[in-house]
């Protein structure tokens, strides 16, 4: 049976590589290579060299404050995010009445679009702030925390299921054993629970933090960059570059390029981090 399926592996993964291939591969390297050209469409790209990546860096492209914006707002909501999924998912893993309802609660936020989650969030925040006769764009401020809210608000209930089955995996001899030794909760948590739902930690890290380096839907709809581009992230940045000024469309690919080389190699660097943190079980 082994050598039979062996002799037709071809045949099963043929199909998927050859759509992997012209969904992802052939346009990624299209991409690179219009990166270091000066183009309008595919057919008229001509070569300019690293002139595209030179102009990315630029004080008029915006280019580098929505990094230190997108920066700072992964790292408030990668810490948020994840302390209180933790924390709800401990509280839901206590044979509480009525806990599978508030886990469905908790998850449904993510199941919303972000263009409706951004323009709806906009709704609520500026009837809020209407008291104080302003806006959510009208501080940035107010859209770096406007932001970091919706994102919690969406995301907490999706990690919370993850923390969930990490917490249900630990084995139950192992923390019997532990209050018999006379260990506290506090101790529980910090020598059993964390080390041994590292995995999910780093799922869930990995998340989002690919996921808040990554917003733009959420970005576009809530604030779009307003006030003067103060809170505009860096997927909107290279969106405004490439389809909002003309002539700029290799600036924009070169933007991108940069983009996934930044998110794969953060991604890269947690997931080492927090994999050798992990406990063999």
């Amino acid at each position: 049976m082994q050598k039979t399926l062996k002799r037709y592996v071809l045949v099963f993964v043929l199909p998927t590589l050859v759509a992997f291939a012209f969904a992802f591969v052939i346009p990624f390297v299209m991409g690179v290579y219009l990166s270091f050209c000066k183009f309008t469409t595919v057919k008229n790209a001509k070569w300019v060299g690293l002139a595209n990546y030179k102009a990315a860096f630029t004080q008029g492209q915006g280019f580098l404050s929505a990094l230190g914006f997108t920066t700072a707002f992964t790292i408030v909501s990668l810490v948020t995010i994840n302390v209180f999924a933790f924390a709800l998912a401990l509280l839901l893993t206590r044979k509480i009445r009525g806990t599978n309802i508030f886990r469905t609660i908790f998850f449904m936020p993510n199941l919303i679009g972000g263009i409706v989650l951004g323009y709806t969030w906009q709704k609520m925040i500026n009837a809020l702030l209407l008291r104080y006769e302003t806006t959510v764009v009208s501080n940035a401020g107010y859209g770096f925390l406007g932001l970091v809210v919706l994102m919690n608000w969406q995301m907490i209930g999706y990690m919370m299921i993850i923390y969930i089955a990490g917490i249900q995996n630990i084995p139950g001899e192992l923390m019997e054993a532990a209050k018999m030794d006379g260990a506290t909760g506090w101790q529980i948590l910090r020598k059993v629970t964390i080390p041994m739902v590292m995995p999910s930690v780093t799922i869930c890290t990995f998340l989002t933090l690919s996921n808040s380096f990554k917003l733009f839907d959420q970005n576009k709809a809530l604030t779009n960059g307003a006030p003067m581009n103060k809170t505009e992230m860096l997927a909107l940045n290279i969106y405004n570059t490439f389809y909002g000024r003309p002539g700029f469309e290799g600036v924009g690919q070169a933007k991108a390029v940069i983009f996934f080389l930044l998110v794969a190699g953060i991604a890269l660097i947690q997931l080492r981090m927090t994999r050798g943190k992990e406990v063999e079980q």
